[in-house]
C-alpha cells in the first residue's frame, strides 16, 4: 500500500499563523548549513554508538549568551545542546546553545514517522481502525520494541501507541510499510517531507532512528519538525501524554512512556525520547501552563541533547522548561480575530476593513517587563479594492525598550469587494489629491 501517490505539499506554516519573530527558528544567523543526505535506499545500519561518527555526550555545563541582549541567560545544563521555544509566541526563541550541530536524532525520527503517519489520517488515506500486516523484517527490528509477532494484523492506533508510547521499532517498521508499501519508499518521503518543511540540515535513512550514516539532523530542524507537528495535527497529539500502553499479550513491564516528565510534571504533555550510544540521551517536551497574561495559556517546547544519562535529560529538560517559565512572561498584543485598527480602503464597497490576526499575537519579554512593550502598526498603504480576507495587507511590530521583540504579518479581516464604475472613479479622484 502506497499513500503518498498524490499526496500535496505543505507550506513552512498553516495560512493565518505565519509570523516572523526576531528571536525566532528562522534567524538567518546560523551556522555553515550541512547538506542533507538525498533520499535513497537505507544503508545497512552502523554499530549502534560507532566511534568517531559523533562528539560524546557531555556533562560539565557551561555558561551560555541570552538569546538577545536584555534579556536574561539561560542555566547551565549538563548536555551537549538544548533550544527552548515559546510556541505561543510564535515560536519565539528563549534560550539556545549549539542548535545547528549535527547530531544523531535517534528514536526523535519517530517524529518525522508520526507527522507521516498523521497526514494520511487527515487526508483519510488510512483510519486509526485500518490493520497492517506484521512483515518478518518489522518483527526482527532490534532495539526498544512493541513485541508485536510476525504476520499479526495490528491496527494502526495500535502501532501508533507502540511507537510513540514505547518507541517500539517493530511497530515504526510495521507503519511504514503498511504506509509506503517498503521501507525504502518510505524514507523517501520522510526526506521529501524534512525539505518541505524546511529541515534543510536532516537526512533520514530509516524510520526508527537506529544508527546509519547520514541519518543525522540538528535542534533546530527538530524544532521545526515538532512545532509542525503541534499545529498542524492537535486531533492526533494527544497520544504523546499517554503514560502507558501495552497491546495485549505483550509484557506488561514494557508499558511505560520513556518520558520520565509526564509522571513527574501535570503540565508536560509530550514530546519524544532518543537514545544511542553516539548522540546521548536526548529529550523534545513541551508543556502548557496558566498564564495571566496570556488567557490561552504559555506552551514551551525544549529540546535537550547530549546528556549522559536518562535521569539527566529529565532533570536538566526540567530545568530549562522551568526557567522558561520563570524567567519571561508572555504579552498578548492582539486576541484572536480582533481587529488592531482599521485601514482606509480604496475603490471598495467599504471604506475601511479591520486588520488582525486569525491567531492570537504573543510575545515573550523577560519577566516583569510586559508593561514595557510597544507595539507599531503598518499598513500596506494604498490598499485598494478588491481585497480578500486573509490578504496580508500590514503588519505589527512589538519593541521592547526600543529593541525589536517582533514583527508579524496582519490580514484583513473581511473581504472588501470591488465598488461600482462611480464609487471608483470617485476615490481614484480622491487618490490623487491624497497623495
Amino acid at each position: 500500500m502506497n499513500v503518498f501517490a498524490s499526496s500535496d505539499s505543505l507550506g513552512f506554516f498553516r495560512a493565518g499563523v505565519a509570523a516572523v519573530v526576531v528571536a525566532s527558528l528562522t534567524l538567518s544567523s546560523v551556522a555553515a548549513p550541512v547538506a542533507a543526505a538525498k533520499p535513497a535506499a537505507k544503508a545497512a545500519p552502523a554499530a549502534k554508538g560507532r566511534a568517531g561518527q559523533m562528539p560524546a555526550a557531555v556533562a560539565a555545563p557551561d555558561p551560555v549568551a541570552p538569546a538577545q541582549p536584555g534579556y536574561p541567560a539561560p542555566p547551565a545544563l549538563a548536555a551537549r545542546g538544548f533550544l527552548l521555544i515559546d510556541v505561543s509566541a510564535n515560536n519565539q526563541i528563549l534560550a539556545a546553545k549549539d542548535i545547528d550541530a549535527v547530531m544523531e536524532p535517534a528514536s526523535l525520527t519517530k517524529l518525522m514517522t508520526a507527522y507521516l503517519v498523521f497526514e494520511a489520517l487527515k487526508t483519510h488515506k488510512i483510519t486509526l481502525d485500518q490493520t497492517f500486516t506484521v512483515s518478518e523484517k518489522a518483527w526482527k527490528m532490534p532495539g526498544s520494541r512493541m513485541f508485536i509477532t510476525p504476520n499479526a494484523q495490528i491496527k494502526v492506533e495500535d502501532l501508533l501507541k507502540g511507537m510513540i508510547v514505547q518507541s517500539g521499532n517493530d511497530a515504526t517498521m510495521a507503519l511504514a510499510e503498511g504506509i509506503a508499501g517498503s521501507e525504502d519508499a518510505f524514507v523517501q518521503h520522510m526526506n521529501a517531507k524534512a525539505k518541505t518543511l524546511g529541515m534543510n540540515n536532516t537526512g533520514y535513512r530509516n524510520p526508527e532512528g537506529l544508527t546509519a550514516p547520514g541519518h543525522t539532523t540538528t535542534a533546530r530542524d527538530m524544532a521545526l519538525l515538532s512545532t509542525r507537528l503541534l499545529a498542524d495535527f492537535p486531533e492526533y497529539v494527544g497520544y504523546y501524554a499517554i503514560k502507558e500502553y501495552a497491546y495485549p499479550g505483550t509484557p506488561e513491564a514494557n508499558k511505560s512512556n520513556r518520558n520520565a516528565l509526564l509522571f513527574r510534571d501535570p503540565t508536560v504533555d509530550g514530546l519524544k525520547t532518543g537514545h544511542t550510544d553516539a548522540a546521548g540521551y536526548n529529550l523534545i517536551a513541551t508543556a502548557k501552563r496558566v498564564s495571566p497574561a496570556v488567557p490561552q495559556g504559555r506552551r514551551l517546547l525544549a529540546i535537550v541533547f547530549g546528556t549522559a544519562s536518562e535521569k539527566d535529560r529529565a532533570n536538566e529538560t526540567q530545568k530549562l522548561i522551568n526557567w522558561g517559565y520563570t524567567a519571561f512572561e508572555g504579552v498578548q498584543l492582539l486576541a484572536a480575530d480582533q481587529p488592531a485598527q482599521q485601514a482606509r480602503v480604496w475603490k471598495g464597497q467599504q471604506n475601511e476593513v479591520g486588520m488582525g490576526s486569525r491567531q492570537p499575537i504573543v510575545v515573550a519579554v523577560p519577566a516583569g517587563q510586559g508593561q514595557s512593550v510597544t507595539t507599531q502598526i503598518e499598513v500596506n498603504k494604498p490598499l485598494v479594492a478588491p481585497l480578500a480576507a486573509d490578504q496580508a495587507i500590514g503588519t505589527l511590530k512589538a519593541s521592547l525598550n526600543g529593541q525589536p521583540v517582533a514583527s508579524v504579518p496582519l490580514v484583513a479581516l473581511q473581504a472588501v469587494p470591488e465598488a461600482g464604475f462611480f464609487g471608483r472613479l470617485w476615490d481614484a479622484i480622491q487618490m490623487l489629491f491624497a497623495k
